[in-house]
């Protein structure tokens, strides 16, 4: 437990300290001027902040997986041959899809049944599977679930979902703090306007701006993160086949109360993960209209 605290603080820690820096170089701190906002700065600032932490956690993600999650990644030269069986299942699929390399593939020990794919690129992933997985699906279930986290590569999901969080974070930033500006100018009083805003009233408003449209793009970015959900369903039953793409989120159904809780930051891109009590903010979709959808595939 410790440890995955600490890694998260370091984490943080370094993506504070990397964009703190660039933006002392750039000089891009001081937006607000004595004649209100210089809006290339902000946006600039807003940019920086907004994608420069989504794509340094991009870059780190196989590193803080194969940390918080205790991934053990297989040496083709000294596999057993439970390894040996995941390796060939994944060149197959990973040729089948059109990857030129192949990713690494590791097993984290956990009683869920779950897989997930990370990585910065397509030439630069990682596909781990839980030992719970490996225990409880045969060997049709286990390509299906493969094929589902080979299709999240191939689609180059990881890259698309942190632009869209990027954008996101980016556009939250810079809506609060011109909101903000507004309303802290429309209180500031006195006996005459002068443009000075109470910088108090104005920090205020930019966290309660900031936390709003925080809370409308995760919405956004749930919505996206739904749509590829089915999307490798789809990719998973044309690799492996639809049958056992849907036997596969049928066992998912039954092992759905064994939930492991490291690392939440991975939740998102495991292949089952319990749907948000309010659909909206949810990453995936229900198992069971991910089974309806492969079942009206043609």
């Amino acid at each position: 437990m410790m440890k995955r605290v600490l890694l998260f603080i370091a984490t943080n820690l370094l993506v504070i300290a990397t964009i703190s820096t660039i933006m002392s170089v750039l000089g891009l701190h001081s937006y607000l001027t004595a004649y209100g906002i210089n809006y290339e700065k902000l946006a600039i600032f807003c940019a920086i902040w907004g994608m420069g932490g989504a794509f340094i956690s991009l870059l780190m993600s196989k590193f803080i997986a194969k940390m918080a999650m205790g991934v053990v990644i297989i040496n083709p030269n000294n596999a057993t041959r439970e390894e040996h069986f995941l390796l060939e299942i994944i060149y197959v699929l990973a040729k089948q899809a059109g990857l030129v390399h192949m990713p690494e593939v590791g097993i984290y020990h956990s009683p869920e049944l779950n897989a997930f794919a990370t990585g910065a690129s397509k030439n630069n992933s990682l596909v781990a599977v839980s030992s719970g997985l490996l225990m409880n699906m045969n060997r049709d279930e286990i390509e299906a679930v493969l094929g589902h986290e080979i299709s999240h590569i191939a689609n180059g999901d990881m890259v698309t979902m942190t632009l869209i969080q990027g954008v996101v974070n980016s556009f939250a930033l810079f809506l609060s703090r011109i909101i903000a500006y507004a309303i802290s100018l429309s209180m500031s009083r006195g006996d005459e306007k002068t443009g000075e805003i109470s910088y108090m009233a104005y920090s205020v408003m930019t966290i309660i701006f900031d936390l709003l449209f925080t809370v409308l793009g995760t919405i956004l970015v749930a919505s996206y993160s739904r749509w590829r959900e089915f999307r490798a369903d789809q990719g998973g039953a044309k690799l492996a086949g639809r049958h056992k793409m849907i036997a596969a989120l049928r066992k998912l159904q039954n092992g759905s109360d064994m939930i492991d809780e490291r690392a939440p930051s991975l939740a998102a891109f495991k292949i089952s993960h319990h749907p948000n009590w309010l659909e909206i903010f949810s990453t995936h979709p229900p198992l069971e209209k991910r089974i309806a959808k492969l079942q009206e595939m043609n």
